[in-house]
């Protein structure tokens, strides 16, 4: 595909949207459609510029809502274009039902998830909310920890989801304002390169190949439904964590950053951690240095893969620590956390025990500071002296008034 060259400076300022929608310009997307909902709405907006600036071919399509800018890129994938969008929050709970037909019809679209809160009440900051939604939709999630890591792994979503042995949409997360607005060095990749890791798009069973003609959007009741969800969707997602090694290892060749599926730090004898997402990995990182200068063997794990999840990963990353802080950025609203959890099942039939403890925090966007960090590190070494888990199992941190737990 001709293009028009953008040249790039090994090191660029970038917030997390603006390297999302560089990265798309770099990919050479056929269709983009789009409806713009704060704090996502400069991913698609930059795109718009590039496509009006000429740095870019294919279409721009601006639809009514995010509904439909879903349903054009499912009609796009369809028709045989490589495709992406941009959404949060409200937007991508209208999403919903659409996903559930993109990821059915394996659709390899590439949809970048700045996550935002849900209403009621109505929030424009950052939590969780939208992210864990979505996570039944049958989509590949990734999650970025700041720009540097928005702009790669739009390479490795496009990559994975358009490989023909997983054609599953992508999703690509990262926090809404504290990385979608927070500029930092971001080392690119030139224009030649950046393509050459995606590779021209191959269409597969697309519907303008008169040649080969395919059915979309069939309809199939109770003969046919379970095994199509059993036997091919689930099945694919069993296979795809492979396939995204692969394609973090490639990544590492060509720029020399490593992706893991699940990210460890100082986890090679630390007694407590913290698991968690998003822009928390790295003040959890720091926190956990100050610690170990304390005496408290600290440590973090990162999902960098939220679907399919990691469940082996996890509790291989897990299996020497005493005592376990997860971290969910979502109300749950009655029930544990996602990720509390996920990591007791990964955890369960493992000879491994840990005692573990959940902390809901930064609803609606408020910070998790360095002294609340310390104060669950602290409370896991606690756990961890006192040979039990020494608090209620689920906790929120950071709200204002008396201590809120439950469980």
């Amino acid at each position: 595909m001709a293009f028009d060259k953008m040249e790039l400076k090994d090191i660029e300022v970038w917030d997390g949207n603006f390297a999302a929608a560089q990265a798309l310009r770099q990919c050479q997307i056929d269709v983009v459609a789009a409806y713009p909902i704060t704090p996502s709405t400069p991913i698609v907006e930059g795109y718009g510029k590039f496509k009006a600036d000429n740095y870019v071919e294919g279409e721009f399509v601006m639809v009514e809502s995010e509904h439909a800018a879903m349903s054009g890129c499912i009609g796009a994938a369809a028709a045989g274009g490589r495709v992406a969008t941009a959404t949060s929050s409200q937007g991508y709970a209208l999403m919903v039902e659409t996903l559930y037909q993109a990821s059915g019809m394996r659709l390899p679209i590439v949809l970048n998830v700045v996550n935002r809160a849900l209403a009621a009440p109505l929030n424009v900051n950052g939590d969780h909310s939208d992210m864990y939604l979505g996570r039944d939709s049958g989509w590949i999630q990734l999650d970025a920890y700041c720009p540097q890591d928005a702009y790669d792994l739009n390479f490795i979503a496009f990559k994975v989801s358009e490989d023909h042995g997983v054609r599953l949409p992508c999703m690509v997360h990262q926090d809404g304002f504290m990385t979608s607005h927070t500029a930092q060095g971001v080392h690119t990749l030139s224009d030649d390169v950046a393509y050459g890791f995606v590779g021209d798009f191959k269409p597969m069973n697309d519907m303008l190949d008169f040649e080969h003609p395919v059915t979309h959007g069939v309809q199939t009741e109770e003969d046919w439904h379970f095994e199509h969800k059993a036997r091919q969707h689930n099945d694919l997602m069993t296979k795809v964590l492979p396939k995204i090694q692969t394609a973090f290892d490639d990544f590492e060749k060509l720029s020399g950053r490593k992706y893991n599926i699940v990210e460890s730090y100082d986890m090679d004898d630390a007694d407590v951690c913290v698991i968690c997402m998003g822009t928390s990995v790295e003040t959890s990182r720091e926190v956990a240095t100050e610690m170990r200068a304390k005496g408290i063997k600290a440590g973090v794990v990162g999902l960098r893969v939220i679907r399919p999840f990691p469940f082996f990963e996890i509790a291989e990353a897990l299996k020497n620590v005493k005592a376990i802080a997860t971290l969910d950025r979502s109300s749950p609203n009655g029930a544990p956390g996602m990720l509390f959890n996920e990591t007791a099942g990964a955890l369960f039939n493992t000879q491994a025990r840990p005692m573990l403890s959940g902390f809901i925090y930064g609803l609606g966007g408020r910070d998790l500071t360095k002294a609340h960090l310390v104060n669950i590190y602290k409370e896991l070494q606690a756990n961890v002296d006192a040979g039990k888990v020494t608090t209620q199992l689920q906790q929120f941190i950071g709200v204002r008034g008396p201590k809120l737990a439950f469980l």
